[in-house]
């Protein structure tokens, strides 16, 4: 492709302008999955989880997939589970910003909590591929074929338990009830608002393929390893999406939502292990990383399961005050930032 012909430079400016355009779709996401979750009746636990977690997930699929492609396993992978720590901070800086008070107190709702617990799940079985001995299927590794359809019966159980959950939270003065908007909920025609939807969705695929292609000249450029581009720059940049989204639903109010996008986006971005196996034809992907891509997912599950303890612990925090497990997020991660410098 002509972006190996390009100057350092350039090809600096050109993942800057792509950022800035998955950023910008990102907030206009925000908005439709919003009123999405209000015209379907879905909730925005659910709505954040596949529609918001799905599309803004788009740009990192095709930039794992496309890595994948190119022979770039170490790229692929950690682009992968790089994002899932980056999001999960996110979590973090959306507390901030949350004044009313904690931001996983506010948004207390069982499907959250199913989805944190499906995450961890999905998490542990690259792990275990990685573990085990190396054997394919047509080329793909039997967990990668294994991921999509634990993800798809989550999806089917997590509906379950947001339409007849088996207990319920302890509401509080602070907790945050998702009420659908009435005058959005009858508002406006449903197709014309999905086929925006899609629009949006389409150019952030756009803006991924790009930027992977533009991904895989910087290790040698730079003289940098694939795995820091991966975790700290292609997997931040695509994941830029969930921080706009996230800050955007929580001015908005719908705390669920942001919640859920998160968590759904970080499951959804387990299944980008199914397609950039798929799409790397040398073996078993798991089987070509090494050891700094599997550290991302340690820290993954590391910070899964903070967020879980937090949204389970559901700790009461004034106004304005960040909470214990938030403080957490961001220790863990700017930790592991500091370990990835150190093993580059």
């Amino acid at each position: 492709m002509w972006f190996d012909t390009l100057p350092l430079s350039g090809l600096i400016a050109g993942f800057v302008a792509t950022a800035a355009v998955i950023a910008v779709v990102g907030v206009r996401l925000t908005e439709k999955a919003d009123q999405l979750a209000d015209r379907t009746g879905v909730g925005e636990a659910i709505a954040g989880a596949v529609l918001l977690g799905m599309a803004t997930s788009l740009s990192g699929t095709v930039v794992s997939i496309t890595a994948a492609m190119d022979g770039e396993a170490s790229l692929a992978f950690s682009n992968a589970v790089g994002g899932i720590a980056a999001q999960t901070a996110f979590l973090a800086l959306a507390d901030m910003t949350y004044r009313r008070a904690n931001l996983e107190h506010a948004s207390a709702d069982p499907a959250i909590l199913f989805q944190a617990s499906l995450l961890t799940l999905l998490l542990a079985l690259p792990l275990a591929a990685w573990a085990g001995p190396e054997i394919s299927v047509w080329g793909v590794h039997p967990v990668s074929l294994l991921l999509p359809v634990i993800y798809v019966g989550g999806l089917r159980v997590g509906s379950q338990v947001r339409v007849a959950p088996m207990w319920q939270p302890v509401h509080t003065p602070l907790t945050r009830k998702d009420v659908p908007d009435t005058e959005t909920a009858t508002s406006g025609k449903l197709i014309p608002l999905l086929l925006r939807f899609a629009g949006l969705v389409v150019i952030l695929g756009l803006a991924g393929w790009t930027m992977s292609k533009i991904a895989v000249e910087l290790p040698e450029r730079l003289g940098i390893p694939a795995t820091v581009v991966g975790a700290l720059m292609t997997a931040v940049a695509t994941s830029l999406p969930e921080l706009i989204t996230t800050l955007a639903a929580v001015r908005r109010g719908a705390v669920q939502l942001a919640v859920g996008g998160i968590i759904g986006g970080n499951t959804f971005d387990v299944l980008f292990l199914t397609a950039a196996d798929a799409g790397y034809r040398e073996g078993s992907i798991y089987h070509a990383i090494g050891r700094a891509d599997l550290f991302w997912i340690a820290v993954g599950l590391l910070m899964t399961a903070i967020l879980l303890i937090g949204l389970i612990v559901r700790e009461q925090k004034g106004p304005g005050r960040i909470g214990l497990e938030s403080s957490a997020l961001l220790l863990v991660y700017a930790g592991a930032v500091a370990v990835q410098a150190f093993m580059w």
